[in-house]
């Protein structure tokens, strides 16, 4: 019986060829094809600047840093996402809470934000910054965020990782309300460079801060150098940075990954269309879908209906596993971790977070998802729900 995974690569023979021009170059790192592909990414995303990573952790910590997170600073994020939203806060010796997600999108909600701030604010215990998340590629309200931000005077860190090539009042995803955002190109992501990530920010002073925490916190340009240049090879650490570059080979793989990702939009698009229609009778809440933007359709979440069906989330998830679709859960709410319950978080803090996570299961979206294949999902699926 053939495998179907919940997500996986997609590579051909124009990627390989540019990675193998790489190998066979001078350069495998720092040469010609980073810029390449950060200028070709931020074209795309309407973004002023573009610096590319060595992961999306990477980015989400190092923009942190550049956003004056440290020591005595307070982040917020959300309960719903991979663990690297809040882990971020803490690589830069911050304090890191939560805000409960709003049920139907998904994503970070406003009215719980506003309550919290405002609670906050009158203990004087505002954020810095706060890290709002675009859960399964669906943008989150950035305008709302964004006027809460002006008034409450704290900093957005957009962590689209999910969501490249996405749009939200009618722009791209990180164009426009955050500071700066950050993308995964993580192996199952939209596009994908193996690992690495990008950060994007239309601020000179983030960027050019970014830059240096990604190389050690050094710098060749004398404008920014305490002392006299000696000559070619001097270079000045002027902060601490880390090693957080990406290679030559990754930024080509990402750079011809990047000129078919309107065909891998088209096709996750249709085939998240074409699920909303096969699933429209089973006892399922489907993926939110709101007129004002369009998701990159990197992740297909249901969540059971325990309304309407006895099934529940494990038999339903076994099931499908035992008939070899590969399924998986998009995510345990970081705050039931127990690392962070060891921080002083409790199940029972966020609700409407700890309810999603035992509904949800993510079924199989990829480009390369046959209908064939989408049809068996959905028969496996119906039987499943019947149990």
């Amino acid at each position: 019986m053939e495998f179907i995974p919940y997500s996986c690569q997609n590579i051909g023979q124009d990627d390989i060829e540019a990675v193998c021009r790489v190998l066979t170059s001078d350069f495998v790192t720092q040469g010609p094809c980073v810029p390449a592909f950060e200028d070709a990414f931020v074209t795309c995303h309407q973004s002023a600047h573009g610096i590319a990573v060595s992961s999306a952790t990477a980015g989400l910590h190092i923009a942190l840093l550049a956003l004056g997170v440290g020591p005595g600073a307070r982040v917020w994020t959300t309960p719903n996402s991979f663990v690297a939203s809040a882990n971020c806060v803490l690589y830069c010796g911050a304090e890191v809470d939560f805000v409960d997600i709003d049920p139907l999108t998904r994503n970070i909600s406003v009215d719980a934000l506003r309550v919290k701030l405002d609670q906050a604010k009158a203990g004087d215990l505002l954020p810095k910054v706060v890290v709002s998340v675009d859960f399964a590629g669906f943008p989150a309200e950035l305008r709302e965020i964004r006027q809460l931000a002006d008034q409450y005077k704290f900093r957005i860190l957009q962590d689209a990782s999910h969501a490249t090539g996405a749009s939200y009042l009618g722009r791209p995803v990180g164009s426009q309300f955050a500071d700066a955002a950050v993308f995964s190109f993580h192996a199952v992501k939209i596009i994908t460079t193996g690992e690495g990530g990008m950060i994007v920010t239309n601020d000179e002073s983030i960027a050019s801060s970014v830059r240096l925490l990604r190389t050690h916190g050094i710098t060749k340009d004398p404008a920014q150098m305490r002392q006299n240049s000696e000559g070619p090879w001097y270079y000045e650490q002027t902060s601490l940075g880390y090693n957080y570059r990406m290679t030559e080979f990754q930024a080509a793989l990402g750079f011809s990954q990047l000129k078919r990702l309107e065909q891998f939009k088209a096709q996750r698009k249709m085939l998240a269309d074409r699920y909303d229609k096969l699933l429209a009778d089973l006892p399922v809440i489907l993926p939110p879908r709101l007129p004002d933007r369009e998701s990159a359709w990197h992740l297909y979440v249901l969540e059971i209906d325990e309304q309407r069906t006895r099934s529940k989330r494990a038999q339903v998830f076994n099931h499908l596993r035992e008939q070899n679709i590969g399924v998986n859960v998009h995510y345990i709410p970081i705050h039931t971790q127990p690392f962070y319950r060891n921080l002083g978080f409790r199940c029972g803090d966020y609700p409407a977070s700890e309810r999603y996570y035992k509904r949800a299961i993510s079924i199989p979206l990829f480009p390369a998802l046959t209908m064939a294949q989408q049809d068996r999902v959905v028969d496996v699926l119906r039987i499943a729900l019947k149990a």
